[in-house]
């Protein structure tokens, strides 16, 4: 379907997390990625574990997906939200088929500026998941672009200015928070603001 309407598949993106057991899942994965023409495979860190020891683990994964022309890309989320996480992880695992996803939202989130995320991850952001979010006395509520206060737009500033050439994905999470609009309406609504920002 996705190869008749032309639309390129950027990455398969999983719910595998690093902390838990991910020897049989993300082989799999790494396979099927490569089988559907994906570049990328999407994990989660999951709850926060010895850095070392995840860094160990994913080795023998690692070889395949150099093997299958596959990036595995660590999400910014969870326990693994800061930026500087991510990076501590990114250090103890050199391989170029391992690169971080910046979720614009969750470095934000806790704390990190747009600045502070490009200096901890530098040349390894892979992919980047655009949207935006506004603070609630309960948590933080999932809404359209710029409607938000997570810093969009500087965000893509300092990628551009940092020289990222990858993907920008729009993402609305109407599978986890039912009550959000329909994809069919926000999906198109988030295209067209994000094009406008870019240009």
């Amino acid at each position: 379907m996705l190869a008749r309407a032309a639309v390129p598949l950027v990455c398969l993106d999983t719910s595998i997390e690093l902390a838990q057991p991910f020897e049989r899942e993300l082989p799999a994965a790494l396979e099927l990625a490569s089988e559907w023409g994906a570049p990328a495979v999407r994990v989660f860190g999951g709850a926060r574990g010895a850095l070392d020891d995840i860094a160990r683990r994913l080795e023998p994964a690692l070889g395949r997906a150099d093997e299958l022309g596959v990036t595995v890309a660590l999400e910014t989320h969870d326990s693994f939200a800061s930026a500087a996480l991510v990076a501590e992880l990114l250090q103890r695992v050199p391989s170029s088929s391992f690169a971080a996803l910046w979720d614009l939202h969750h470095p934000y989130r806790v704390g990190e500026s747009p600045q502070d995320v490009l200096r901890a991850l530098e040349a390894r952001i892979y992919l980047v998941h655009v949207k935006d979010a506004r603070r609630r006395d309960d948590g933080w509520e999932l809404v359209p672009l710029g409607e938000g206060e997570v810093p969009v737009r500087e965000s893509l500033a300092a990628l551009r200015a940092a020289g990222y050439d990858g993907w920008l994905t729009v993402e609305w999470e109407k599978r986890w928070h039912p009550e959000l609009a329909e994809p069919e309406v926000a999906l198109p609504r988030d295209g067209d603001t994000l094009r406008d920002w870019l240009r």
